[in-house]
């Protein structure tokens, strides 16, 4: 498993993270049976937000229910969480940071939470009243760093001017098929294409300019919640030839080549497993350090629907 140095930090982390969104509905033995593939690959991140579960910090309880690490382990691990979405609004206000984290803490039956990240942009942000929150969270030892979510770059220049810890990630939606963080690098300034047009600002450059780790989130979602590509056919028969021929060629899984084309890129991208599948979260984890060439990353690029002019 490649590991990274989270940036501002000296903890090493695992490229790869479990998301524990959907370990609501199993059991105590089936959750330590997830977490335990995990470890035994050699994952050391676990990602959480207060918001995951069929109630308010579900799954982070279902996890502290389930989880009770030693002192050494609990410190080999970096467990985050996320806050700011509510029932039909975001929400930044430090009464409702500094309570979820409180909530969060309970559920998980820890002491600290390694990250906190603010989960969507709450455009009625005041940069001041997080940073009083972080301030306090961060003195109290219940937060040891901060990130954010789905963040643009000027977003984050707001928090920043009024922050005195560092933001440390950023995680947002990343596949092959659902790349404009990277392709409309790629294909800048070409006029009438629609991948040349800027959804982020230059998210990707700016993050690795300010380091600022990014974390992938939906690995092989086609685009927005709608499934994915992986197997299908009908849409993306020509990637999914790709993908068989290079999952054959090292001798991995599909998932294990759609993983990989987001680790083998250069910014250090970690990548959120959300599966409950033991086996398949096994195979997924072995795309965290697959070589892949230039040439094989380009080719799962272009058919994943991408252009290079």
């Amino acid at each position: 498993m490649k590991t990274l140095t989270l940036p501002h930090t000296n903890r090493e982390a695992s490229n790869i993270i479990l998301g524990l969104m959907r370990i609501s509905s199993l059991s105590d033995d089936d959750i330590r049976s997830l977490v335990g593939v995990a470890r035994d690959a050699g994952i050391s991140v676990f990602d959480h937000a207060d918001i995951y579960g069929d109630e308010r910090h579900g799954c982070e309880k279902r996890f502290g229910d389930a989880i009770a690490f030693s002192p050494a382990e609990r410190a080999a691990v970096t467990i985050q969480s996320k806050v700011g979405i509510r029932s039909g609004f975001f929400d930044f206000s430090a009464e409702h940071i500094l309570r979820s984290v409180d909530e969060s803490l309970a559920a998980l039956k820890v002491d600290y939470l390694d990250l906190l990240l603010l989960h969507r942009p709450d455009t009625l942000v005041e940069p001041d009243e997080v940073a009083a929150a972080f301030d306090t969270l961060h003195g109290a030892g219940k937060v040891l760093g901060f990130g954010v979510s789905n963040h643009t770059p000027g977003q984050i220049e707001l928090l920043k001017r009024s922050l005195a810890q560092p933001l440390i990630v950023n995680q947002v939606q990343l596949s092959i098929t659902h790349a404009p963080l990277i392709a409309a690098g790629v294909a800048a300034n070409m006029a009438g294409l629609d991948q040349s047009i800027d959804r982020d600002n230059g998210l990707l450059d700016y993050c690795r300019l300010n380091d600022i780790t990014l974390q992938a989130w939906s690995p092989f979602q086609k685009q927005f919640f709608d499934g994915v590509f992986l197997g299908d056919r009908e849409n993306f028969a020509e990637l999914n030839d790709e993908i068989d021929r290079l999952a054959a060629a090292y001798g991995v899984s599909p998932a294990a080549i759609a993983v990989a084309w987001i680790t083998r890129h250069p910014a250090n991208i970690q990548v959120v497993l959300g599966t409950t599948n033991r086996d398949r979260l096994r195979q997924s984890a072995e795309g965290s350090e697959i070589p892949l060439t230039r040439e094989e990353w380009y080719r799962l690029f272009t058919t994943g629907g991408h252009v290079l002019p």
